[in-house]
């Protein structure tokens, strides 16, 4: 009988899953049991179709092969794995039972566990990768683009260490995670294109292999490339931990950027700020007892999925330690290296959905950036003087601030009645004399900028 979902442990099998089945059965192709099984499958009859090619064994060992792999389900290799103790004994066992007797002796041959568990971990998370999490991953760059564009001329005071700055446009503030993002997508790709697999024995000197083979490491190759994949240049019993490691560093630092948008978003959002907000349906509630209140729910859900995932990369550092060819005590923390990913999945898609319906309130940002142009002046007030040759501009704006602060008077008034400063004055550019009449208009080159960040990451991600 089926499980309820209701009594599976992990949220990603209950709560996440419910909300959201069609995305979830895309994880699980790649990451589930099931999916474990026929990958590690996949390799065994990689591996036959190796030996058949290089004459070993008789023609039509590898169909046979694959077929009674075709058959195997994750039940019948747990109920061996009762027996053998052993999860890829029980693998190759249920393979036997299913081909004659005469290919027996060819599954497995030359191999050891890890040859296939890591082997097909790194096709699972390649796959992975390919079909579903870089797919999702450029949808929220190209969201993220197409707001940083819309948005580019959007005047919003500028923060710093929460406190007004000086003045950005929103799109700005959104081509930052354009850029950072962008970053992300092209480690990834490159980390996960050195996934490596391995077909090298017990202690990766191809002792079984080269009982058979002249050229064991030659036979590798043969078998890794009806696969995708490459060899490293060396093994143990395992493939070296730093490939998969660093392609996980680059799931987390991606995670990473997506809190860190969520943070400000969630931020901006504050009743004080409310410069921008989500999405708020007819029926939703905010609060079980404020029916007022439209909370940022869905930013600060990622920035919390983000919490719970992030600290798990510490497990794969850990699990980079192997003693001598090889120990076992990354077997159970191992597992868990999947739902990184799945995290991170389960964040861009609401990342994504958010985003798409996000209302930026335009008046609001530039009101809020209107409260501190008396005082954000200042900067160009100084880069003015000491561009005209004032020996100690800082100084003598950073004074003026406080006099406007305690008198009530704009800076630009006070510069103005100050004798010493006449000349320095006089000598500001025209376009330092725009920055300091109309101080929202000291915006640098953020719209042209914004423009080049979407420009660049679209050539590099989208037009190749």
């Amino acid at each position: 009988m089926e499980r309820d979902i209701y009594d599976q442990i992990s949220p990603l099998d209950h709560r996440y899953y419910k909300s959201n089945q069609e995305l979830m059965d895309k994880v699980s192709a790649f990451f589930s049991e099931n999916a474990a099984v026929h990958y590690q499958l996949k390799v065994e009859t990689a591996l036959v179709q190796g030996l058949e090619e290089a004459g070993i064994c008789p023609v039509g060992t590898a169909d046979e092969v694959e077929r009674a792999c075709a058959a195997i389900n994750p039940d019948e290799v747990y109920e061996e794995e009762e027996i053998t103790r052993h999860n890829i004994r029980a693998l190759t066992n249920c393979i036997a039972r299913r081909v004659s007797e005469p290919v027996r002796p060819y599954i497995h041959l030359t191999a050891t566990s890890v040859d296939i568990l890591d082997t097909a971990n790194a096709l699972r998370f390649r796959d992975a990768h390919q079909n579903l999490l870089r797919p999702m991953l450029l949808d929220l760059e190209r969201v993220l683009i197409d707001l940083a564009r819309r948005e580019k001329d959007t005047v919003q005071i500028g923060r710093t260490h929460g406190q007004h700055a000086v003045p950005i446009t929103f799109g700005f503030a959104v081509a930052e995670y354009v850029a950072r993002l962008g970053e992300r997508i092209a480690y990834l790709d490159q980390s996960v294109a050195q996934l490596r697999g391995k077909m090298a024995g017990a202690v990766g000197a191809y002792n079984a292999a080269a009982l058979i083979f002249d050229n064991p490491d030659v036979f590798e190759k043969s078998v890794l490339a009806k696969l995708g994949l490459q060899p490293a240049t060396h093994s143990t019993q395992i493939v070296a931990p730093e490939f998969l490691l660093d392609y996980l560093h680059g799931i987390v630092s991606a995670f990473g950027v997506l809190a860190n948008l969520a943070d400000d978003f969630r931020n901006l959002q504050r009743s004080e700020i409310a410069e921008i907000s989500e999405a708020f349906s007819a029926t939703q509630v905010g609060s079980s007892t404020m029916p007022h209140k439209r909370n940022p729910w869905n930013f600060e859900h990622i920035k919390s999925l983000w919490k719970s995932f992030a600290p798990r990369i510490m497990t794969v550092y850990m699990d980079q330690i192997s003693e001598h060819q090889r120990d076992l005590t990354n077997s159970a923390s191992g597992r868990f290296a999947p739902e990184l990913v799945a995290g991170l999945i389960l964040a861009l898609d609401r990342t994504t959905r958010v985003l798409r319906k996000l209302t930026v309130d335009a008046e609001q940002m530039r009101a809020n950036a209107q409260l501190s142009s008396e005082r954000f002046v200042a900067e160009p007030l100084y880069i003015c003087l000491a561009a005209a040759g004032h020996p100690a501009a800082h100084e003598v704006v950073r004074k003026m601030t406080l006099e406007a602060d305690q008198s009530g008077q704009s800076l630009i008034e006070i510069a103005k009645k100050e004798s010493d400063l006449g000349k320095y004055l006089a000598a500001i550019s025209e376009r330092g004399k725009a920055a300091l009449s109309n101080p929202l208009h000291y915006l640098g080159i953020a719209s042209q900028k914004t423009e080049a960040v979407c420009a660049y990451w679209e050539g590099q991600l989208f037009c190749k």
